[in-house]
């Protein structure tokens, strides 16, 4: 056995939310082999002598989070245009800085993205941007896990599927990348938003990801101006009138889901789409609350996210699940309308099934990966524990983890960060991505 906590709370997010006190994890070849109360003896568990034991007393062991939803090389852009709408933010602020991105700079920003993911627990991401190249290798060296989309765009309206650089990007995405080290890394198709692009992408990206069996990410009603917007436009809301043209017609995330109506719901839950709730950003653009109770009802599966650092501002998923589960109490009227497990499932369980890892993430059970996330719950704020999820959901911070682990490989321990050189990619943020970006 590579890795053994001992004597760790062990919160499982499996169905019944089972919470094993002075537990014992074991991790070999970065899968989890054994879960229970008592230590691992021979003949019952091979390989029971252990490489590396952890005491894990005082800290509570859980799934890794999957932030469903994010554009890593945006921490480049974080403070820029705090206090704007949506729409002005991304024309007249976000787009035109963008522009200025160059390869070096978006793997600065990703790198320290990624560190920031890390550092708060979260193992796996779902991100749309440009760059996918680069992003990618900045995963793989990383060590962690994600999903990657080229967020495809035309604001001109005249799309051509042979010319199009974001749609050759997609393309080299998946042939580079997707199922890279056994699926650490997936390649996903994109539709930016609906407001963004024209029909023909549409068609044209859904195509792509149903002949290569991937998945697809798009925004989808952010805004109450770019729901209503749409149904002018075509009749339709912008769930409706994208399933037309087949975007849903393969394993999808839709973010934000702000505006959804009950029938758009229907037609999530009926394509098995997923939306990726991104509170915090929804909240600081005012771009409205999301009905997450009531998309739950409806069959849609819900993950979290937290949206660019630019619009959030952090990429701390402690904050996310906590902002959902007290809105959702709001938006429904009553203290129980959403509990602290719904919340937590959201962020792990939720997310992996968004992701298409629901199979080997998003629980402490043998046979999964080993994704795991130790939590010093010996701080002034989560002293005395009464309830482990209760303090996950309302009172943990990103800055509570001390260990992040990617199948079983640590990507976070203790303050450091033993796959990514932090100290370089701060360097090159500030002293060549901000010159570029600012000063161009």
């Amino acid at each position: 056995m590579d890795l053994l906590f001992r004597d760790v709370t062990a919160v499982t997010l499996d169905k019944y939310c089972t919470v094993l006190r002075r537990a014992y994890v074991g991790v070999t070849a970065g899968k989890i082999v054994y879960v229970d109360k008592t230590p691992p003896e021979e003949p019952a568990v091979p390989q029971a002598t252990v490489a590396r034991v952890i005491d894990g007393r005082g800290k509570v062991l859980t799934p890794g989070l999957i932030n469903a939803h994010t554009h890593l090389p945006m921490t480049l852009l974080r403070g820029t245009a705090d206090d704007a709408d949506l729409h002005h933010w991304l024309f007249d602020h976000i787009f035109p800085a963008e522009a200025r991105l160059d390869n070096r700079a978006a793997r600065a920003g990703t790198l320290l993205a990624l560190a920031e993911c890390a550092a708060s627990g979260t193992v796996s991401v779902t991100d749309m941007y440009e760059f996918s190249d680069d992003i990618a290798a900045c995963v793989d060296e990383s060590g962690m896990k994600a999903n990657l989309s080229r967020g495809m765009l035309c604001p001109d309206g005249r799309f051509d599927a042979a010319a199009d650089r974001r749609y050759r990007d997609t393309l080299d995405l998946i042939d580079t990348w997707h199922g890279y080290d056994g699926g650490r890394i997936l390649a996903e198709s994109s539709v930016h938003a609906e407001y963004t692009s024209p029909p023909a992408l549409w068609e044209a990206a859904a195509a792509l990801a149903r002949e290569r069996g991937i998945g697809m990410h798009v925004h989808l009603s952010e805004t109450q101006n770019e729901h209503e917007e749409c149904f002018r436009r075509h009749g339709l809301t912008p769930a409706a009138v994208l399933d037309r043209y087949g975007v849903f017609g393969t394993r999808t995330t839709a973010a934000h889901g702000v505006w959804l109506t009950d029938d758009d719901m229907n037609i999530l839950a009926e394509k098995g789409a997923s939306v990726a709730h991104c509170p915090v950003s929804n909240l600081k653009l005012a771009s409205g609350v999301a009905r997450v109770s009531d998309m739950l009802a409806h069959g849609v599966n819900v993950a979290l996210g937290t949206d660019g650092a630019a619009s959030n501002n952090t990429l701390d998923m402690w904050e996310e699940i906590r902002a959902a589960c007290l809105l959702a109490k709001n938006l429904g009227g009553a203290p129980d309308r959403f509990t602290a497990p719904q919340a937590l499932a959201l962020a792990v369980t939720n997310g992996a099934r968004a992701q298409g890892r629901e199979r080997e993430t998003g629980q402490i059970a043998v046979g999964f990966d080993a994704d795991l996330v130790l939590i010093d719950f010996d701080r002034p704020h989560l002293t005395p524990c009464q309830n482990p999820l209760s303090h996950l959901t309302y009172a943990v911070r990103g800055g509570d983890v001390v260990m992040t682990l990617v199948r079983g490989r640590a990507v976070y321990e203790n303050g450091a960060f033993p796959t990514i050189d932090v100290e370089k990619a701060k360097w090159e943020a500030v002293n060549y991505a901000l010159p570029l970006i600012f000063n161009s």
